[in-house]
């Protein structure tokens, strides 16, 4: 299975969350700050408009005992972005887009395996994708993705930054 990828997704490793996260699964879950979150067996997957919240919400979690990147490569949380898939070097998570309707659908999945050749590597031909509740293709971010710059949607002048690695 796969988790659906729109906007900028903090994407987690559940192994991770139920080993770190304090009180685990139940309790990251209730502390996940809007209705993004998605999940299948491997991984968890929340979204964000702007690198701000991106940032505050990956600080969040390094607070609770995830670790964010070490030398170069995501450990327990990665940043994925909708467009130009993984932000950093990651040997645990796949990145797709695949055609749907009349847009494209990115995803991510776990994949821990012997990489053979560059390329996408999946477990199968074919995979469900998790999405939020209530969420559907027509009218999302999906169907009509376009980039808004941080200070258009915020009406700011200051630039915002992803975490630093």
């Amino acid at each position: 299975m796969a988790v659906l990828v729109e906007a900028t997704s903090v994407v987690l490793r559940r192994d991770s969350i139920a080993r770190l996260y304090p009180s685990g699964w139940e309790a990251f879950v209730v502390a996940v700050p809007n209705a993004t979150l998605c999940y299948d067996d491997d991984i968890a997957r929340v979204g964000f408009l702007s690198p701000s919240e991106v940032e505050r919400y990956v600080k969040d979690l390094q607070r609770c005992g995830l670790e964010f990147i070490d030398n170069g490569k995501y450990v327990d949380v990665a940043i994925v972005d909708q467009r130009q898939g993984l932000v950093s070097k990651c040997d645990w998570l796949e990145f797709g887009r695949f055609p749907m309707g009349t847009g494209q659908m990115s995803a991510c999945w776990l994949f821990v395996g012997p990489r053979m050749a560059a390329g996408i590597h999946m477990k199968s031909t074919s995979m469900d994708i998790s999405t939020p509740a209530g969420w559907q293709f027509e009218g999302s971010l999906s169907q009509s993705f376009r980039f808004i710059p941080t200070t258009e949607a915020d009406g700011t002048t200051a630039e915002t930054q992803l975490p630093e690695h």
